[in-house]
Parts: C-alpha cells; sequence; structure tokens
C-alpha cells in the first residue's frame, strides 16, 4: 500500500516538474508582454515600481525552469536530498509569487491615480511629430484603444498643440478607420472616435495587472501540490522500512 502511494506521488510530480516548465514559459511570456505594453503606455506612468510584479514574474518563470530540472532528477533518482531541496525551493517560490500577487492588487488600486495624474501632461507635450516620444505614444494609443482625447474628442481644444495648430482638427489617430478622407476637423464629430482615452487606458492596465495576479494564483496553487508530494514521498520514504530495503537492493543491484 505505501508503495503503491509513493509511485502515485512520484507520477503526480513528474507530471507537476513537466507543468513547471511549461509554467515558466507561460510566466515569462506574461512578464515580457507587460513590459512590453510598458513600453506603449509608460508616459502615462510617474511611478516606475509599477513593473515591480512583472520582474518578480519573470523572475519566478526563470527559476521554474531550474525547479522542473532538479524536481525531475530529484524523483528519478529518490533522492532525498534532493526532494527536500525541491519542496524548500518550492516553498519559497510560493511566497514570492503571494508576494506578487499582493503587489499586483496594490498596484491594479494605484493605476487610475497614475494615469489621472499625468495624462493631462502628456496630451499638453503633444506635438504631432514622429519623432516625439509623448506624441507618439498618444498616437499609439487612441489607434489602439479607438479613443480620443482625455474623456472626449473635445479635450483637443484645451491642449497647446490645438490652439497652435488653429486649424479646429483633431489629430488624425483620432479618426476611425471606416472613415476615407477623414482629417481630424472637428466640424465632422461622426468621423472621430467619441470615447476618452483616460478611462480605456485605465482597463487596459487593470486587464494586464489582473493576468499577472492570475498567473501567480493558478501556478501558486501547482506548486503548492508539488511541495505535498514530495513531502509525501519524503514521509514515507523514510516511514517505510520495506521501500527502503526495496530502493538499497535495487541499488546495489
Amino acid at each position: 500500500m505505501g508503495q503503491c502511494g509513493i509511485t502515485s506521488s512520484k507520477t503526480v510530480l513528474v507530471f507537476l516538474n513537466l507543468i513547471f516548465w511549461a509554467a515558466a514559459g507561460i510566466l515569462c511570456y506574461i512578464g515580457a508582454y507587460v513590459f512590453i505594453t510598458y513600453d506603449d503606455y509608460d508616459h502615462f506612468f510617474e511611478d516606475v515600481y509599477t513593473l515591480i510584479p512583472a520582474v518578480i514574474i519573470i523572475a519566478v518563470g526563470t527559476l521554474l525552469f531550474i525547479i522542473g530540472l532538479i524536481g525531475c532528477c530529484a524523483t528519478i533518482r529518490e533522492s532525498s536530498c534532493g526532494l527536500t531541496t525541491f519542496a524548500v525551493i518550492l516553498l519559497l517560490v510560493f511566497v514570492t509569487e503571494v508576494v506578487v500577487v499582493v503587489l499586483g492588487y496594490i498596484y491594479r488600486a494605484r493605476v487610475e491615480d497614475e494615469v489621472n495624474k499625468s495624462i493631462e501632461t502628456v496630451y499638453n507635450e503633444y506635438n504631432g511629430s514622429n519623432t516625439d516620444a509623448p506624441s507618439r505614444a498618444i498616437d499609439y494609443v487612441q489607434r489602439q484603444l479607438h479613443c480620443c482625447g482625455i474623456h472626449v474628442y473635445s479635450d483637443w481644444r484645451k491642449t497647446r498643440w490645438f490652439k497652435e495648430s488653429r486649424n479646429n482638427s483633431v489629430p488624425l489617430s483620432c479618426c476611425k478607420p471606416n472613415i476615407s478622407n477623414c482629417t481630424g476637423t472637428m466640424s465632422r464629430p461622426g468621423d472621430l472616435y467619441p470615447e476618452g482615452c483616460e478611462a480605456l487606458v485605465v482597463k487596459k492596465l487593470k486587464e494586464i495587472m489582473m493576468y499577472v495576479i492570475c498567473a501567480a494564483l493558478t501556478f501558486a496553487a501547482i506548486q503548492m501540490l508539488g511541495m505535498l508530494c514530495a513531502c509525501v514521498v519524503l514521509c514515507r520514504r523514510g516511514h517505510d522500512p520495506a521501500y527502503e530495503l526495496l530502493v538499497t537492493g535495487a541499488t546495489y543491484a
């Protein structure tokens, strides 16, 4: 019965190690996705610490590759030292992912305040040049999120670019893609995106942070199962003399 229980736990451990390798790739992808997205939206943030959860989750993903290797070797060789190391590292990673979840919730709550503080300044720095970073950021956001202005397209009237251009127009990035010959003129509001960008930027960034939180929670649960299986194998191996003799005999053979 003990042998059967150990074999089952070992099978689960091997399966979990394969999941860890897959999880490592997924976590690194999510972390990289957050970095890339942040690069597109970084002008709407003043607090670079928003990237901390992404940094941690990439580090965890990298560590999971190593954990998978240690776990497979320890499980196949039935090494008590290896399984103990495996369980301890999993515990540390589990704690780290709990930290990621907490930080994710904290920064998710701060996203709206960060965007509110900076978006007006960014719009006021717009000059319509492709070589200017704030201008590229605004054009990118308006095209990607199908929005125009901060709260509504008429917000452009308050910007320095609008006052200097004096053509009663908004940037072409405000134009709906299905409208041909759109010039951005405010005299034809039907050609422009009606929704402002602030709420959509906040929504997008909160969604991204939620991806990080969900990924951390999911893999934390998997790691808890891995720790449990490693502990089962270790405990039964240590308290089952018959199994110890079996392993010893197999080693000598």
